[in-house]
């Protein structure tokens, strides 16, 4: 299959200290035989000053010097590797609560994610973080990923156990069963990672691979509307193109096309779509995750930070919100703290009206507090100094999410999404 042809994923992994999450990530690139010679020259190099009598492949993947020494993961890395039908990017994101943010960032464009539990350790206080995060994040599909099998002489007894402990969190959640796979691995020996395990015939299912090659991505989003925000608006002015004024972004959610009547945000005229380009080609249609240029039929005034919807599938447009928030800096959150909310490429003011509490990762509730500390999950209510356009996020992730940016420092402080 031709590169243009791969469908592309992206995938995000979790997993707590020693569960081998990087080794996994090393093996599936060795696998796939996406690692360069030299990378593998190295990682046998290192392997042998070390001792070991097998390839350590979490080399391949712990790229910082501390991770290297201390083993662990800190940074979220981006890891590009393919196979003949699909293009891959992992976010290998560290397991640690101090990194929850870390998590957070790398979960949040991705459309599946790996968990990793070691079978000697089960489901752990980390297991219930990392999987409350992809529920929060709305990541489509979950791989539990049962590592180390090898420790427990490939018990099932072990897997199935652990199993039926994650299906009772899967009952808490927003997730399916048919959204959750639970896969029994060994990626130190390679069982069940691109191909089978003869150490688990008792394991009827698919590779880790196998299950990733298999899944279809839609771009689109379940009862999501076509959101449309301008980020530039084309003005040519070439004797060519003299008059044309295009505005140009990325579509999301819903299909758009021509002739549909639009509105536009935040001075809700109305207009109707006039054409569909991209570069020098026109389209009758664009679908969701297009980068195109519109033209409208009428001419409105519309800016960048604008936003072009469906008539009939007007947003929320309000002055309050509220909103899980994810504390991103070490300046906490407080009742009556002022930001600057940016929500697309808009930015509004915002003041903290109240702090409902501090969000449980483990689903089983929330508590009372008067700030949120960074890594801290809470819910949290806004007064805007002007309306924005928003849909909540179980509806939109791209309409439904923001960012908090102190207005001093202009450091990022919080994510948000809103409820």
């Amino acid at each position: 299959m031709s590169t243009e042809n791969r469908k592309l994923i992206n995938i995000a992994t979790a997993g707590s200290v020693d569960d081998g999450k990087s080794t996994l990530i090393g093996r599936l690139l060795y696998d796939t035989k996406s690692l360069t010679t030299d990378k593998l020259e190295a990682i046998e190099r290192n392997s042998k000053q070390k001792g070991f009598d097998y390839l350590d492949f979490s080399l391949a993947t712990d790229g910082l010097v501390a991770e290297r020494e201390q083993g662990i993961t800190i940074d979220v890395a981006h890891i590009y590797f393919n196979t003949e039908n699909t293009n891959y990017i992992i976010a290998d994101t560290p397991g640690h609560v101090e990194y929850t943010r870390n998590m957070v960032t790398g979960a949040s464009t991705s459309a599946a994610a790996i968990i990793l539990i070691d079978a000697r350790k089960g489901v752990i206080e980390q297991t219930y973080r990392h999987f409350f995060i992809n529920n929060l994040l709305r990541v489509g599909r979950v791989i539990v990923a049962v590592n180390k099998m090898d420790l427990v002489d490939y018990d099932q007894q072990v897997y199935e156990e652990i199993k039926s402990d994650f299906e009772a969190l899967i009952e808490k959640s927003n997730y399916t069963e048919d959204q959750v796979r639970f896969i029994p691995v060994s990626a130190l020996h390679g069982d069940n990672i691109a191909g089978g395990s003869d150490n688990m015939d008792w394991y009827e299912g698919p590779s880790l691979l196998d299950y990733l090659e298999g899944l279809e991505i839609d771009e689109s989003e379940d009862n999501s509307a076509a959101r449309f925000p301008v980020q530039y608006v084309v003005r040519p002015k070439t004797d060519a193109h003299h008059d044309f004024r295009g505005f140009a972004g990325k579509l999301y959610g819903g299909k758009l096309a021509v002739g549909d009547e639009v509105t536009v945000l935040p001075s809700f005229t109305s207009s109707k779509v006039k054409s569909i380009n991209f570069f020098d080609q026109e389209f009758e249609e664009a679908i969701p995750g297009s980068s195109i240029t519109i033209t409208l039929e009428d001419e409105v005034n519309v800016s960048r930070g604008d936003m072009l919807v469906k008539s009939n599938e007007l947003p929320k447009s309000e002055k309050q919100l509220s909103a899980t928030i994810c504390q991103v800096n070490s300046r906490p959150l407080r009742t009556g703290a002022k930001y600057i909310l940016q929500h697309g490429v808009n930015q509004v003011l915002a003041k903290v009206d109240s702090i409902e509490g501090l969000v449980h990762t483990d689903f089983s509730g929330s508590e009372g507090t008067d700030q949120l500390k960074l890594n801290d999950i809470g819910k949290v209510n806004f007064r805007l100094s002007k309306p924005i356009h928003f849909d909540p996020y179980q509806e939109s992730k791209s309409n439904g999410s923001f960012i908090l940016i102190d207005e001093g420092s202009f450091d990022t402080t919080s994510v948000g999404f809103i409820q």
